[in-house]
């Protein structure tokens, strides 16, 4: 472990990352991202694979949270840290999972990803209380091979990796941030905060973008039963009275169209009318099914072999992507396939050649669950926010 030092490495070692990933067939444009107006375009993930310095103004001291980990328990129960274990949490937050990690083997040794640098100042704060136990990382999923090959990591050299996917509690309860429905702020929803001010907020995208790219975005990235009328009247509204800059006016806007005071979802709970256009809004503006397909990828070219994934998902989207990566898939349904709306289909006549035959039946992971894990009825009492929570974890084969 005394590799786990941010020395200088190599540009050849970091070159044969991206070259044996490229072999892999990793695309890194999966999911649609549903172009807009000439005003504006999505950016490709291949353009996100450069690691980006903190702004040199940094961020205020973030203020001590009281953070609760969603499935702690079963969490270090699939992963089993031991001495000299290294793991990587790639969606460290307030550091609630790392925390219990570290807590739980005195030995073990841990990366802390995270895209938000208010996160990132957290990360800094652990690494202050276990010195040389903790190494604070600062990117996205796609961003990882930079940031491990600064660490001098190479493949199959991690023997853990915990995703806590979603948005964390403490960008939920920061109305600056503008992730809520319950109180007034800007409609941004960056996951990143300012530190790539390229990025598109909410805001940007509702003010260019076209009716039937709008659509596409609510329909496949939110589920929402009325996102022909919604994106309609989103339009609209730039040329009828003023653009959506606040996430009040988006949620009144969303529940004017729908005359729902309230709904309920799959599990017969009350939902606001406008949540799934978040939800929707904020899988667009942090490309998150990209990143997270990407990340599944990285998490079995970065593990040792029988190194163990841990996956929290909390929406139908994100656990889909998961569990095809980890139990395989359909010939005909990959997981290219998700959010296109329509399924990739062959001809009876149609054939594969013997590289995608061996690509399509390789086994990359071996569940260890024989059906997805949910939180029990006491920790959903305690804690509401993992009511939504699915557990899925797997071995690297």
């Amino acid at each position: 472990m005394g590799s786990l030092l941010f020395n200088n490495t190599s540009r050849g070692h970091l070159r044969n990352i991206m070259r044996i990933i490229e072999r892999s067939d990793v695309d890194l444009l999966r999911f649609p991202t549903f172009l807009m107006s000439k005003k504006i375009s999505m950016s490709s993930m291949k353009d996100t694979v450069t690691c980006q310095e903190p702004l040199s103004q940094a961020p205020p001291s973030p203020k001590p949270v009281a953070h609760i980990p969603v499935m702690a328990r079963e969490v270090l129960e699939y992963l089993a840290p031991r001495d000299n274990a290294v793991i990587l949490d790639t969606t460290f937050g307030a550091g609630g999972h790392s925390r219990k990690i570290l807590e739980s083997c005195p030995g073990v040794r841990l990366m802390c990803l995270d895209r938000d640098p208010v996160a990132y100042k957290y990360a800094e704060e652990l690494q202050r209380e276990y010195p040389n136990r903790v190494f604070p990382l600062l990117g996205k999923f796609s961003e990882l091979p930079l940031l491990l090959a600064k660490l001098q990591l190479k493949r199959d050299t991690i023997d853990g990796v915990l995703m806590d996917l979603g948005v964390s509690s403490m960008q939920f309860d920061t109305p600056e941030r503008g992730f809520m429905l319950s109180q007034d702020g800007p409609l941004d929803m960056r996951m990143d905060n300012n530190r790539d001010p390229n990025q598109l907020t909410a805001a940007d995208i509702l003010s260019h973008i076209d009716e039937d790219s709008l659509y596409k975005v609510l329909k496949y990235y939110g589920e929402e039963s009325n996102a022909r009328k919604i994106s309609r009247v989103v339009v609209e509204s730039r040329h009828l009275f003023r653009k959506l800059h606040t996430t009040k006016e988006l949620a009144e806007l969303v529940m004017s169209v729908t005359g729902e005071d309230g709904r309920l979802d799959k599990l017969k709970r009350y939902s606001h009318p406008a949540t799934k256009t978040f939800q929707a809004l904020r899988i667009l503006v942090n490309n998150e099914l990209n990143e997270l397909d990407y990340g599944l990828r990285l998490a079995h070219y970065y593990l040792k072999a029988r190194g163990v994934l841990v996956a929290l998902s909390f929406h139908s989207l994100e656990d889909t992507v998961v569990k095809r990566h980890i139990t395989g898939v359909d010939i005909d349904k990959t997981s290219a396939t998700i959010g296109l709306g329509v399924t990739k289909h062959r001809s009876a006549l149609s054939t594969y050649s013997p590289r995608e035959m061996d690509v399509l039946m390789a086994k990359k992971w071996e569940s260890l669950t024989k059906h997805v894990v949910l939180p029990s009825e006491e920790e959903v009492k305690s804690n509401p926010r993992a009511r939504s929570a699915k557990l899925r974890a797997a071995v690297k084969a």
